[in-house]
């Protein structure tokens, strides 16, 4: 009897490699795991990704779980025993709880959450590839000046902590003191991040006053842009624009980065800001975050 001959197929090894849970989480978690890596340890679970910076244990989103879908409403007491296992224990001097997750769509509100005290923040993110960039840029009037800082200078790490507390800080609500530590010690590591060459720190001064600031750092051509900020008194006046601007043109030219990646609140004005400059939206990501008591400022 005739037979078919059987013929042996060769399967590329990109058909058969297994999709970790790092892969399948958005560019904006992707993209904070820079950071993660460089001080802290990344772990991959079967039901999520495990972050904990060890130096910094008051960091919420350096000591986190991350899921790749929403959890459900009533899965909270589950996901809090998780949190507890992989990084409560590690944390007990901290207190909180921050659990990120992934969406594609419209999901399950988490009205438990809410009631047990959760926050539930939206960010959005937002991709410019260096074949997009705007060819128009915003320059500055004279008496402001665009730079690179130096973190290893005193006088450069002092000015930009002192901006963070003064805006950023004030404005979130959190206590002071405790808020100035942990912007300290996450200034520490971008310090360090710029020694290792992975990155630099820019502002927009006005003489000895530094007005706007922000972060950019690279895993190989991957930009990602850190803690975009301007001086509340100087809000409005096009220093943000002319940051970003300066940035995108100091990424792309001088550390030859090919995407650059900004994450944002979705409510807040300076989204327009990015997608001005060329950024455009690409996915959603969510964050639950439960503050210990002391890190809430007294109401006066």
């Amino acid at each position: 009897m005739w037979r078919p001959a059987i013929r042996a197929v060769t399967v590329p090894l990109w058909a058969t490699r297994h999709v970790g849970l790092i892969e399948q989480l958005s560019l904006s978690w992707q993209t904070d795991l820079i950071f993660a890596r460089f001080d802290g340890q990344v772990l991959e679970r079967d039901d999520c990704v495990v972050v904990r910076t060890p130096g910094n244990p008051r960091f919420y989103w350096g000591n986190c779980l991350i899921l790749p879908q929403p959890p459900s409403d009533a899965a909270l007491a589950h996901w809090l025993h998780r949190f507890d296992e992989e990084v409560g224990r590690f944390t007990a001097e901290s207190g909180h709880v921050a659990i990120g997750y992934d969406a594609s769509g419209p999901h399950q509100p988490l009205l438990a959450w809410a009631a047990a005290g959760f926050e539930i923040h939206v960010t959005e993110c937002l991709v410019l590839n260096s074949a997009q960039q705007p060819t128009e840029r915003k320059h500055l009037p004279a008496e402001f000046d665009f730079r690179p800082l130096d973190l290893t200078q005193a006088g450069d790490f002092a000015a930009v902590l002192n901006l963070q507390c003064d805006s950023v800080g004030a404005e979130q609500g959190f206590e002071p003191n405790s808020y100035r530590i942990f912007r300290e010690q996450q200034m520490l590591r971008y310090r360090a991040m710029q020694i290792a060459g992975l990155g630099h720190w820019f502002g927009i001064w006005c003489g000895a006053q530094l007005l706007a600031d922000c972060g950019l750092f690279r895993q190989r051509d991957l930009g990602r842009f850190q803690y975009v900020g301007t001086h509340p008194a100087w809000r409005r006046r096009g220093l943000c624009t002319a940051l970003i601007a300066g940035v995108l043109s100091y990424g792309f030219e001088r550390m030859g980065l090919a995407k650059l990646v900004m994450c944002a609140d979705p409510h807040e004005a300076a989204i327009a800001i990015y997608r001005s400059c060329g950024f455009a939206s690409v996915s959603r990501c969510f964050a639950a975050q439960r503050r210990p008591a002391r890190d809430v400022r007294a109401s006066v």
